[in-house]
């Protein structure tokens, strides 16, 4: 078995990767593959032996088999978009690519072939609305999510344009013989608050799912009714320390594989929020924050949940974090160059 770790550099048209030391967090680049159209997103198949990434410059899709043993990439097929893919996630079958499109407005399902590859156009398209962040399936697999953001084109490197977003999320019932999308109902859920959810995480034994609000700079924890498929807000906590008033925005969630600690990137605090997650209601209790690199877009937990990995879209850099078991506090490790503007970073095990 290995650990690896994929990062998209955007303006350097590549993904390059990585092995992980499990014991002591550090990198050793591994290899890298050209892929033009500056790949932003990354998704991995339910098997992990395909990477999915989307192209942000020239829109498309692109998937590439993972060599078991030293983790390099062999390009397997692609196929073009309409508008650059925000978000991709595999259903649980491993059958179907779910892509959200934030200035697209609006979801799809590609079908992905028996050996992973994708290649064929979408089987299903849905328009929802502007600013649509994020797409995944539950765990029963019948059930999808699309949160959309309440201020669009909102750089926290520049004042906020105010430009309202539809500040919801929108639930489907997804047919896994079918690929195929519908709405829920109800339809969309709307916070009291302007919010902005964004990305989101499952719980691993409890019916709770965890959005990070862009604009609220929060977590939302929802109740998620497995018979009915909807959600149901049970709290909101700040992501952000006490008394810090300066322009901030969140990214991208993540729960450690135990379901103890869940982690949050502030962009503007340029910080990884932290939260202990109680075992027996799911609620979350803040742990503190580490400094990070600047504008952290996007950042991945190892598969054993021992390390934090996040990228700094503004700096080029990538910082590493010792998670503690007890605690879930972030110790700083190392802080890599890892190139321009990187945009997705993903960590797997191979091998097993």
């Amino acid at each position: 078995m290995a650990d690896h770790l994929y990062v998209c550099l955007q303006d350097e048209d590549k993904i390059v990767g990585y092995a992980i030391d499990t014991d002591t967090g550090g990198l050793t680049l591994q290899a890298e593959v050209p892929v033009a159209g500056g790949p932003s997103v990354l998704a991995l198949s339910p098997d992990r032996q395909v990477l999915y990434a989307g192209h942000r410059t020239r829109p498309a899709i692109s998937s590439f088999r993972i060599d078991q043993g030293a983790g390099k990439l062999m390009p397997q097929g692609s196929v073009s978009a309409a508008d650059a893919p925000t978000f991709l996630a595999t259903d649980r079958t491993g059958r179907y690519l779910l892509c959200a499109y934030y200035q697209g407005s609006g979801a799809a399902v590609h079908p992905i072939a028996a050996d992973g590859a994708v290649g064929a156009p979408p089987l299903d398209e849905l328009a929802t609305a502007p600013g649509a962040h994020a797409i995944a399936t539950d765990p029963s697999n019948r059930f999808a999510f699309v949160p959309h953001i309440a201020r669009l084109n909102d750089n926290v490197l520049e004042p906020p344009k105010e430009n309202p977003g539809p500040n919801m999320i929108l639930q489907f019932r997804f047919d896994v013989q079918t690929g195929r999308l519908t709405p829920n109902s109800p339809f969309r859920v709307e916070p009291a608050e302007r919010l902005g959810p964004r990305h989101y995480c499952f719980h691993p034994t409890q019916d709770l799912v965890y959005f990070s609000n862009e604009q609220g700079c929060s977590v939302t924890g929802y109740r998620l009714d497995r018979a009915s498929g909807t959600l149901s807000a049970v709290q909101t906590v700040t992501t952000l320390p006490d008394g810090y008033t300066a322009r901030n925005t969140c990214s991208q969630i993540h729960l450690t594989p135990s379901g103890q600690f869940l982690y949050v990137a502030n962009r503007g605090h340029n910080s990884i929020a932290g939260f202990a997650v109680d075992a027996a209601t799911g609620r979350l209790t803040a742990i503190g924050h580490v400094s990070t690199e600047a504008v952290p877009s996007a950042f991945s937990l190892d598969p054993a949940g021992h390390f934090v990995f996040a990228a700094g879209t503004a700096s080029g850099q990538l910082a590493s974090y010792r998670i503690s078991g007890e605690t879930g506090a972030l110790t700083p490790l190392v802080i890599y160059a890892v190139g321009q503007r990187p945009a997705a970073v993903l960590a797997t095990r191979l091998g097993d």
